[in-house]
């Protein structure tokens, strides 16, 4: 495996019976970096994380996590990762240190670094004030920090997050994020499954999945430039009306209405998008705005999810 990466992994999939949960998922992981995972539920994102770190046996295909063969040697592995669902796998009778004692005791910390470390956490994730509170009375917010604070207590090399902000707030979302890249920067690379957008945008990488299967990869920024389509985007006084008449026309992929906005996407193919939109528009007397448009991580998740026809168009 390549010192340049985490994670490795080719050909993953994961079966259950019928039902192909991940298919044929190949991955690379830069080390120290946030890679995401973007996709709505079911699309194979919690499976693919229980793979990696030893939980679920694949069905075909193989993985290398940290220079380890993943399950054959997920004993040797787990000492090494971190593991934070959205679930908050606390203890709710315990108290805040009690929580992290206990992960401390788990992971066979040192005596001598068990306190020193434990108040470390609490001071670097605001909890000094919560340490004799019970986990299972606290704030959303507070449980959040709380977990992430438990999953990296043995300073683990790898850190792998499923969909782990989906139970707090916005601001509690931010907190949260301000900590992954301080860890990153710290050389923790992380592994983290979304269904925000403005979630995936913060990461240095990300892979769409949709069904089971990887529809695409890269950064933020190359998966806007490459889009295959043209983003039109239409200010109508009547935005219903405006959205029926481009949706009929036969080279729109798909339609959006954001408020009164509608984002247009239509294959690259069509040179003339903007034109034919605003004829068309005009010829059924609707007043609107129209202009090109720079692409947004979610037109892109649409482009790629769309069926193969509608992508070709």
């Amino acid at each position: 495996m390549s010192d340049e990466f985490a994670i490795r992994a080719r050909g993953l999939s994961k079966h259950f019976g019928e039902l192909r949960a991940v298919d044929r998922l190949d991955l690379d992981v830069p080390k120290a970096s946030i890679y995401g995972f973007l996709g709505p539920n079911g699309s194979g994102k919690s499976t693919t994380i229980r793979m990696l770190c030893g939980l679920l046996t694949p069905t075909e295909g193989s993985a290398d996590v940290l220079g380890y063969r993943v399950p054959q040697q997920s004993k040797n592995l787990k000492p090494k990762i971190g593991y934070m669902t959205q679930r908050f796998s606390l203890f709710g009778d315990m108290t805040v240190v009690e929580n992290l004692e206990f992960i401390a005791e788990i992971y066979s910390v040192p005596s001598a670094l068990r306190a020193p470390r434990v108040d470390e956490l609490l001071q670097k994730y605001d909890l000094v004030p919560q340490r004799k509170q019970f986990a299972g009375t606290m704030s959303g917010g507070q449980r959040q920090r709380l977990a992430l604070a438990c999953a990296v207590l043995h300073k683990p090399e790898l850190l792998l997050l499923d969909e782990p902000t989906s139970a707090v707030d916005p601001q509690s979302r931010r907190d949260f994020w301000a900590n992954l890249f301080r860890l990153a920067e710290a050389g923790t690379t992380i592994l983290v499954s979304t269904h925000y957008m403005d979630e995936a945008e913060r990461c240095h990488k990300l892979a769409i999945l949709d069904h089971g299967v990887k529809v695409a990869d890269g950064s933020p920024q190359e998966l806007q430039a490459n889009t295959g389509m043209t983003i039109v985007e239409i200010l109508a006084e009547d935005p219903y009306r405006a959205q029926t008449i481009v949706n009929d026309l036969p080279m729109v992929a798909s339609v959006t209405q954001l408020g009164i906005r509608l984002r247009v996407l239509v294959p690259e193919s069509f040179g003339d998008a903007l034109q034919l939109i605003e004829q068309s528009l005009k010829n059924n007397n609707v007043v609107a705005e129209s202009h090109i448009a720079h692409a947004t991580l979610e037109d892109v998740f649409v482009a790629v999810t769309l069926q193969p026809m509608q992508r070709a168009a």
